[in-house]
Parts: C-alpha cells; sequence; structure tokens
C-alpha cells in the first residue's frame, strides 16, 4: 500500500498547486500541515470506502482458501500410502493436481491485479476528495497551502512542524461535509 499512498500524496500535492495564487512581496504565507491518512481513516466515507475495499479482498481470499484446500485434499491422496493406485489412476491425478496448480496461480495473480486496482481507484477517487475539503478549509482559515506530513512508514514529506499548524481534523470535518 506504499506506492498507493505515494500515488495519493502527489494527487493532493499537484491539487493543492492547481488553486494556490502567485504570492506578491510582504504578503504573510499561512501553511497547514495534514496527514491524509488519518483522513482517509476517521472520515464516514473513507471508513466506507476501505471497508469496501477489505470486503472485496476477502471475498476473494475465500476462494484462493478454497482452492488451496482442493489442492491439499488431492495432494494427500496422492501420498496416502493406504491408497491403491494404479500407475495410470495416479498419472491423471498427477496432471490433475499439476494443472490445477496452474490454475491457483493464475487465479491469485489475477485477484491480486484486482484488488490493487480497486485500491488504486478508491485512492484516486478520494485523493480528490481530500484536496477539494484541503482546499475549502485553506480558503475558509485563509491559508496559502495545506501539506501532508505523511508518516514513518511511508514518505516523510514534513519533517517538523509545529502541532499548531495540524488541521487535519480540520479537513476531516469539512471532508464529512461535503461527502454525507
Amino acid at each position: 500500500m506504499t506506492g498507493i499512498v505515494r500515488m495519493m500524496v502527489v494527487v493532493v500535492a499537484l491539487s493543492l498547486a492547481q488553486w494556490v495564487e502567485p504570492l506578491h512581496a510582504g504578503e504573510v504565507i499561512r501553511v497547514g500541515v495534514m496527514d491524509q491518512q488519518m483522513v482517509m481513516e476517521r472520515t464516514k466515507g473513507g471508513k466506507l470506502a476501505m471497508e469496501d475495499v477489505k470486503g472485496y479482498s476477502m471475498t476473494r481470499q475465500k476462494i484462493i482458501n478454497a482452492d488451496e484446500q482442493e489442492l491439499k485434499d488431492l495432494d494427500q491422496s496422492l501420498q496416502d500410502p493406504n491408497a491403491k493406485l494404479t500407475d495410470q489412476v495416479r498419472q491423471e491425478k498427477e496432471e490433475q493436481l499439476r494443472s490445477k496448480m496452474e490454475a491457483y496461480q493464475r487465479r491469485l495473480q489475477e485477484f491480486n491485479r484486482e484488488v490493487q486496482q480497486k485500491q488504486r481507484e478508491m485512492v484516486a477517487e478520494y485523493a480528490q476528495k481530500i484536496a477539494a475539503a484541503a482546499q475549502a478549509v485553506a480558503q475558509k482559515e485563509g491559508y496559502t497551502a495545506i501539506l501532508d506530513k505523511g508518516n514513518e512508514a511511508l514518505i516523510r514529506i514534513i519533517l517538523y512542524y509545529q502541532p499548531a499548524l495540524d488541521v487535519t481534523n480540520l479537513i476531516i470535518k469539512e471532508f464529512d461535509r461535503q461527502n454525507p
């Protein structure tokens, strides 16, 4: 998910850059800092979107788990010393196992791609909504820019800031207001 959040940071930064007006000498610059991940995790819409992706992923995981169990059962039937299999039956079961293993690996790759795509789509959609909420807060409160502070696990954009600059809670409220 690191790549997804990086993409989210870039989208928000570019979105914010579009509405920043040129500064003139002597103007006061107010900068706010937000935690975009926290906005995603604490807003009603963000929570629902993350639950949706999680549910989508869990559905696929159940299918994968069933496939794994089928492969284990087939392998155990081949390994069972009490099974009296003819060479032809053993060869057919081994071919069946090989075929099912290939299908399992293809399905696993396909499901991983689908889940990653769904995550990317959700992040892109919510990055725009977060940017809109950040822009509204910036305009209401007189900020020249609002930056994403990132976190330890991801890109750390802001190395230091005074806690008073954190406008995350304002953005969460605005996001929920804009996205009921």
